[in-house]
């Protein structure tokens, strides 16, 4: 009777240590094309959500109303409507203090952009790490799983007076499934890995550029109004759209 060489067959008769590097190679797969389709998903929403605050930002809405959209959105909105959000709120902080120096105006917002767009770029890179670790580890723990398999293999040859391909076989077939397993693994967290990175470095390139931009608009609107008392909306945010 021909022998069952299916993998299922192999791995019930397998040794338990390529068992056990079979049966977490597979789990961090699953939790691997896990966070695949979730960052997939989240990219998506990211682009989406700056695609709709860009145009927002330049058709024409004021500072005022885009500022009170993005504090309601705080926890919806796009990295980009946080961003913008952060400079507001500390370049109104600043004039509330009556703090009339154009460097320090904006300087202060410059800083608190770029804290929320290094908050930002954290987010954006959840599971990036992950992703790397299972792509260059997988391996290792699957040629592990052979090496102790073909070890196991031989080890019971020793016992038998005459050796045959067919006795050599289920051994060594046993023993590369880990290996394959391990490259089921670690490929499709390489590719993701190189794609993720690429966006996200998109991503945060268009979040600084954005920064620039802004910073020039409160640069250009920085002296259509003096200061103001506290309980008042800082005129810059109500400039008009041709005032950009």
């Amino acid at each position: 009777m021909p022998q069952d060489f299916s993998i299922v067959s192999l791995m019930l008769n397998a040794s338990g240590v390529v068992q056990l590097v079979v049966g977490l190679l597979l789990t961090v797969s699953i939790v691997s094309w896990t966070a695949i389709f979730r960052k997939i998903f989240a990219l998506k929403r990211v682009d989406s959500l700056t695609e709709t605050f860009e145009r927002d930002f330049w058709s024409g809405a004021s500072l005022n109303d885009l500022y009170l959209a993005a504090t309601r959105n705080a926890h919806t909105g796009s990295p980009m409507e946080r961003i913008f959000a952060s400079g507001m709120r500390e370049f109104q902080k600043l004039r509330e203090k009556r703090i009339t120096d154009s460097d320090a105006l904006l300087a202060g917002a410059r800083r608190a952009m770029r804290a929320s767009y290094q908050r930002e770029v954290d987010a954006l890179e959840v599971n990036l790490s992950f992703l790397g670790s299972v792509a260059s580890v997988s391996p290792y723990v699957g040629l592990f799983g052979t090496v102790w398999g073909i070890m196991h293999a031989f080890t019971g040859l020793a016992a038998l007076t005459q050796v045959t391909l067919a006795t050599v076989a289920p051994g060594i077939a046993e023993a590369l499934v880990a290996t394959a397993i391990g490259l089921f693994a670690a490929i499709p967290a390489v590719v993701a890995y190189n794609r993720f990175a690429h966006d996200i470095d998109r991503a945060a390139n268009r979040l600084e550029t954005f920064m620039e931009e802004f910073s020039n608009i409160l640069h250009r609107n920085m002296g259509i109004a003096p200061p103001y008392p506290a309980n008042h909306a800082s005129p810059v945010t109500t400039v008009p759209p041709a005032a950009r």
